[in-house]
């Protein structure tokens, strides 16, 4: 597999920042933006707050009323207001996910008490690499919740999380944010854009990130830059050109083992291995091609090309222990290098028209993508040993060597993904509308085993599957809508592109949602969503007790649940963003655990809450609070994660000119030591302490 050589950027992300900060004072012509006016297009309007259409569902620009799912938009005017610059602070306010530790070398999410690495995407396309996702050019972010096997295809089975990139609008755009914390972490950010002419726009967003952390030893940088342009091919096409670059390195933090099936009592700036061996870091380069065509007369045509390369490498130095009655604490170390390229391309007809006395938009689509990747991993050595007992009060232990051993993974990967879909949303009179739609899966996976072995294993595994989906919505009233529908997705034996042996004969596993919900706006500005629902994982892998080296599809996972959501603006002056959820998830039917334990990292209950108040003469504050009731770090239900609350809060200063805006973000106010996700039960995140950040931001 060829990769690109990775470009070293940061001189150029530097000077962009720099170069481009003083345009606010030379350039006094350009007009003010308002960025949340930059998002009024037609995927997605967004006003503060509250989102109103979206197309990450149903992949046509679609109500979020006539939705029958539960969709949670995070808009830019939220992640500008809370500081936010990746995932995991997202997901703090999305009900029915939670954030998992990743190994400190990734995203990863439990949606709907579904663990994945894999279900993320970037304007509808894949994006499924291990890694770190910044915020910096983002419109929006959308969490559908349920399984997405319909309009994602394979995996999916709790839910995907959809990045919305800005573009270029045609209008001038221009930005610039410089923010320093209390932990000496120093990030910049530009947002510039104007029209070439008439026929043609761009648009330039960049990122840089500095600093360390609260844990010793711990530390990020990472820098990115994302260039775009559109062009007016004719009155009625158009083409939107992209290009991105990002690097991301810090150390790889896999927090704090347990003792006696809690958090071992250490303190919380501790770091169970060696900072200065753990290492985390990844290069992103990617291109993207978007053509849209409007045919007149309800027709569109959209084609979506991306091919991105990712280079990533982990080391870790960690705990892969308890801590003893004796007080030591067992080390490990290992590293993996992976590389892939993903390619994708999608095709989308969306037709609206009049057929037998009702409305339809009737959506074809046709997916193609090409994934390949390689995969190294080796093992650390302390000595001629693979690990070292040290004690849990000075837990430092240096690895001398890395080297690979037999049982270490050295393969190349090769997946082709052909999908085809239809969908009809139907408007039977103006109070019921129906949603159906179909998705047939053709998934090919080759698995080539480069290790050292006298007989190695290469691998095929074809499947075909379909994804149905079902929904049904009734708007009594101007401002209310009930809804109930019907989702599925499967799961392939290679859906993360890997094979084993006694994975590559099983068929895929399936997930199906069953869900019914109501969409109310209490006030003209404000949104109320609620939802009931049952998701079920069939078939899950687990090991067959007649022969511990093969598995079988045996098991079955089940989140029974509720979420609600309330987004928008109160009262004038005062904006909320608010989120509950309930979560039932255990093993219904055994796996490799007996049925009746929890699903570890899913709290039965969560609730976050931020409000936005405007005090007048400029200024602003805001409120917020995060709770989660305990929850186990894993199925095997020992080890849990105490219940916590912590508070946020921020003050805002608007300048006369209202254009620079001064804003202190607090997290954590009352310095509570908290524990808020894990990778299992020895690998336990440590939350964060009292931080502050106080950002300067201005438009032109």
């Amino acid at each position: 597999m060829h990769h690109p050589a990775n470009l070293h950027l940061r001189p150029l992300v530097a000077l962009t920042l720099l170069a481009l900060a003083p345009l606010s004072h030379a350039d006094t012509t350009l007009r003010e933006v308002n960025v949340q006016g930059s998002a009024e297009r037609a995927d997605g309007p967004v006003t503060g707050y509250r989102a109103t259409r979206s197309a990450t569902f149903t992949k046509t620009d679609t109500s979020l009323k006539e939705i029958p799912a539960s969709v949670s938009v995070i808009p830019e005017a939220l992640i500008k207001d809370l500081a936010m610059s990746g995932m995991a602070d997202v997901l703090r306010y999305v009900p029915g996910t939670h954030g998992a530790q990743g190994e400190g070398n990734r995203d990863q999410v439990m949606l709907r008490g579904i663990n994945t690495t894999a279900d993320f995407f970037v304007d509808g396309i894949r994006d499924d690499m291990q890694i770190f996702r910044d915020l910096y050019n983002l419109e929006r972010v959308e969490v559908l919740k349920g399984p997405g096997g319909m309009a994602f295809g394979r995996g999916g089975a709790g839910g995907v999380i959809n990045r919305v990139t800005k573009k270029p609008v045609f209008d001038s755009v221009g930005g610039v944010s410089v923010s320093l914390d209390s932990e000496s972490r120093l990030r910049g950010s530009v947002d510039v854009g104007n029209r070439l002419n008439d026929s043609a726009a761009w648009r330039l967003n960049a990122m840089t990130e500095d600093g360390k952390s609260f844990r010793d030893g711990v530390e990020l940088n990472r820098y990115a830059v994302n260039p775009t342009v559109t062009f007016l091919l004719s009155p009625m096409t158009s083409l939107t050109l992209g290009y991105e670059y990002a690097h991301d390195k810090r150390t790889a933090d896999r927090g704090i083992p347990s003792f006696n099936d809690r958090p071992f009592g250490t303190d919380r700036s501790s770091f169970f291995g060696n900072a200065d061996q753990s290492e985390s870091r990844s290069t992103v380069n990617s291109l993207s091609a978007v053509l849209d065509h409007d045919f007149g007369n309800g027709t569109q045509l959209k084609n979506s090309f991306r091919a991105t390369d990712y280079d990533k490498f982990y080391q870790n130095v960690y705990a892969n222990g308890a801590v003893t009655g004796g007080g030591l604490v067992r080390i490990e170390a290992y590293n993996n290098a992976d590389k892939r390229l993903n390619v994708f391309n999608q095709t989308d007809l969306v037709s609206k028209f009049s057929l037998g006395g009702f409305e339809h938009t009737m959506l074809v689509g046709l997916e193609l993508g090409q994934q390949t990747s390689t995969s190294v991993r080796q093992t650390g050595f302390f000595g001629n040993a693979t690990f070292l007992n040290v004690s849990a009060n000075s837990p430092s232990a240096t690895a001398t060597a890395f080297r690979a051993s037999g049982s270490n993974a050295n393969n190349r990967v090769k997946a082709d993904t052909v999908a085809a879909y239809v969908q009809d949303q139907i408007t039977l009179t103006p109070e019921w509308k129906l949603l159906a739609g179909l998705r047939h899966d053709h998934f090919e996976t080759r698995f080539d085993d480069r290790r050292t072995l006298a007989s190695p294993t290469d691998l095929t595994r074809t499947d075909n599957a379909w994804s149905p989906r079902l929904g049904l919505t009734w708007s009594p009233t101007s401002t209310t809508t009930w809804y109930a529908s019907y989702s599925s997705s499967f799961l392939p034996s290679g859906e993360q592109l890997s094979l084993a042996s006694n994975t590559a004969d099983l068929k895929p596993e399936t997930a199906k949602n069953y869900e019914t919900g109501i969409h109310w706006d209490i006030r003209p500005k404000l949104t109320l969503s609620a939802a009931l629902f049952r998701t079920d994982r069939d078939d899950v892998k687990a090991t067959d007790p007649n022969n511990n080296t093969r598995l079988i599809r045996s098991g079955q996972q089940r989140t029974d649940g509720m979420e609600l959501g309330l987004q928008g603006e109160v009262i004038p002056g005062w904006d909320i963003y608010a989120g509950y959820a309930h979560l039932d998830a255990r093993i219904t039917k055994a796996t490799t655990v007996p049925a009746g334990r929890k699903i570890g990292l899913v709290p039965e209950d969560s609730l976050s809450l931020w409000n936005k108040l405007a005090l007048g003469g400029g200024w602003g504050a805001g409120l917020g609070v995060i709770y989660q009731s305990e929850a186990y770090t894993s199925t095997n239900n020992r080890v849990k994660l105490p219940a916590f609350t912590r508070v946020d809060g921020a003050l805002y200063y608007q300048f006369a000119d209202g254009k620079t805006k001064l804003a202190l973000n607090l997290e954590n106010l009352f310095d509570r030591k908290y524990y808020p996700t894990a990778h299992n039960d020895n690998n336990i995140s440590v939350g964060a302490s009292r931080n502050a950040r106080l950002t300067l931001s201005t438009t032109f």
